[in-house]
C-alpha cells in the first residue's frame, strides 16, 4: 500500500512559478500589441492583399526556421535566460516591424520576431515544466491560461493606444520597454542552476529508458507532434474562419460573427484554468481523450445542423476540448527517453507551428472547391485524431 504525500512548495518554488507566469504573460502580450496595427501598416506601405499576406507569413516562417535551434540555446544559456533573451529580441523585432517603411523591412522584422518567439516559447515551457517537477503536480496549463490573458491585455493596450492617437513608434516602444522590464524582473525569481535536475534514482531510470529503441521514441514524438498540431488547427479555425463562416455562410451580423472566435478563446482559457486539476485527477491521457471527443462532437454537430447559436457553441466546445493538448504534448515530449534536454520539447513546438502555417490555405482550397462548411470539418477531424493518438500521453499518476 502506498500513500500520496502532498508537499507544500518552498517559497523559492512559488516565486519561480510567478516568474514563469510573468514570462508567459509578456509573450502573449508583446505580439498582440502589434496585431491591431496591421491595417494601418498595410495602408501606409501601400501594398495589396497578396503582398500583405506573404509579409505577415514571415512571422510563422521565422518561427519554423529557428524552432529547432531552441534546444541548443536552452542547453547553452539555460531555459530562464533563453526565455528572457528571446523576449527582448522579440520586442525589438516587433518595434522595427511597426516602424518599417518598406515591405522588406516589415517582413524581415517579423521573421526575426517569429524566430525569437519560437525560442522564447520553448524556453518558457521548459522552465515551467522544471517548476512543475518541483511542485510534483500539474501546473503547466495555468501558464498557458496566463498567456491567453496576456494576449487579450496586449490587444486591449493596442486598442487604447490607437484611441489615444499614439503613433506606432510611441505605442510599441512603451509596450516593449514595459514587457522587457517585466521579463528581466522575472529572471531574478526563476529557478537557479542547470535545467537537468535529477535525483540518483531518476537518473538511473532515464539511463535505463534510454535503451529503448530509437524508432519507438520517434513514433511517440511523431504522435505528440500530431496531437499538438490538432490543437493549433482548431485554434486557427477559430481565428481565421469563424467570423467569415458565421457572416457569409450563416448570414450573421458582424457583431455576432465575432462571437465565434471569442467563444473559442474564452472556452479554451476556461479549460486551461481547470486543466491542471483535471490532469492531476484523471491523467493527461483521459483528459485529452475527453477533450478530443468534446471538440469532435461539438463542432461536428454544429456543422451538421448549421445555426448561428449552435455554431458559436460548437466553436466553444472545440476550444474547451483542445485546451490542454499543447501543454500535454510538450510535457510528454520533454520527458521522452534518449533525447537531450529540451530537444523533444523543441521538436513539438517547432512542428506544431506547421498547423498555423498550412491550415489556412488547406481550408481555403477546400472551401473554394466545395464550401467553407466542408472546409471546417478539419475541426472535428482534429478531435478524432486526438482520440486515436492520445494513448501516448501519461495516464493518471499515483
Amino acid at each position: 500500500m502506498t500513500l500520496d504525500v502532498v508537499r507544500r512548495p518552498a517559497p523559492a518554488e512559488r516565486r519561480a512559478r510567478v516568474a514563469v507566469a510573468v514570462l508567459f504573460f509578456t509573450n502573449g502580450a508583446l505580439f498582440a500589441n502589434l496585431l491591431p496595427r496591421y491595417p494601418q501598416i498595410k495602408a501606409d506601405l501601400g501594398i495589396g492583399n497578396a503582398a500583405y499576406g506573404l509579409a505577415v507569413a514571415a512571422f510563422p516562417a521565422g518561427a519554423i526556421a529557428a524552432g529547432l535551434a531552441a534546444g541548443v540555446v536552452i542547453r547553452r544559456l539555460g531555459s530562464a535566460r533563453a526565455a528572457v533573451g528571446g523576449t527582448l529580441v522579440t520586442g525589438a523585432g516587433i518595434l522595427v516591424a511597426g516602424l518599417a517603411d518598406s515591405i522588406a523591412w516589415f517582413a524581415g522584422a517579423l521573421f526575426l520576431a517569429g524566430a525569437m518567439d519560437a525560442i522564447t516559447d520553448v524556453a518558457q515551457n521548459a522552465h515551467g515544466l522544471r517548476v512543475q517537477r518541483r511542485y510534483g503536480r500539474s501546473i503547466i496549463n495555468s501558464f498557458h491560461a496566463v498567456w491567453s490573458i496576456g494576449a487579450v491585455t496586449g490587444g486591449a493596450m493596442a486598442a487604447a493606444a490607437i484611441a489615444l492617437g499614439l503613433s506606432r513608434g510611441q505605442h510599441l516602444a512603451v509596450s516593449g520597454v514595459v514587457f522587457a522590464g517585466a521579463a528581466c524582473a522575472a529572471l531574478r525569481l526563476c529557478l537557479p542552476g542547470p535545467d537537468t535536475e535529477e535525483s540518483a534514482e531518476e537518473e538511473g531510470v532515464r539511463r535505463f529508458e534510454a535503451t529503448v529503441p530509437g524508432r519507438r521514441t520517434a513514433c511517440v514524438l511523431a504522435a505528440l507532434v500530431l496531437i499538438a498540431t490538432a490543437g493549433t488547427i482548431v485554434e486557427d479555425a477559430g481565428s481565421s474562419w469563424a467570423a467569415l463562416y458565421l457572416s457569409d455562410s450563416l448570414h450573421a451580423s458582424v457583431t455576432v460573427a465575432a462571437a465565434g472566435f471569442i467563444a473559442l478563446v474564452g472556452a479554451q482559457f476556461l479549460g486551461r484554468l481547470i486543466g491542471d486539476r483535471l490532469v492531476d485527477r484523471f491523467g493527461e491521457r483521459a483528459v485529452a481523450r475527453a477533450g478530443g471527443l468534446v471538440a469532435a462532437c461539438g463542432m461536428g454537430l454544429a456543422l451538421a445542423v448549421p445555426t448561428v447559436g449552435g455554431t458559436v457553441l460548437g466553436f466553444a466546445a472545440a476550444g474547451f476540448g483542445v485546451a490542454t493538448l499543447v501543454p500535454a504534448a510538450m510535457h510528454q515530449a520533454d520527458e521522452l527517453p534518449g533525447l537531450k534536454p529540451g530537444s523533444g520539447l523543441a521538436v513539438v513546438s517547432w512542428l506544431m507551428r506547421l498547423g498555423f502555417l498550412c491550415s489556412p490555405p488547406v481550408v481555403g482550397l477546400v472551401a473554394d472547391a466545395t464550401s467553407l462548411r466542408v472546409g471546417l470539418l478539419v475541426v472535428p477531424a482534429a478531435g478524432m485524431l486526438v482520440l486515436l493518438l492520445s494513448g501516448v500521453l501519461h495516464p493518471r499518476r499515483r
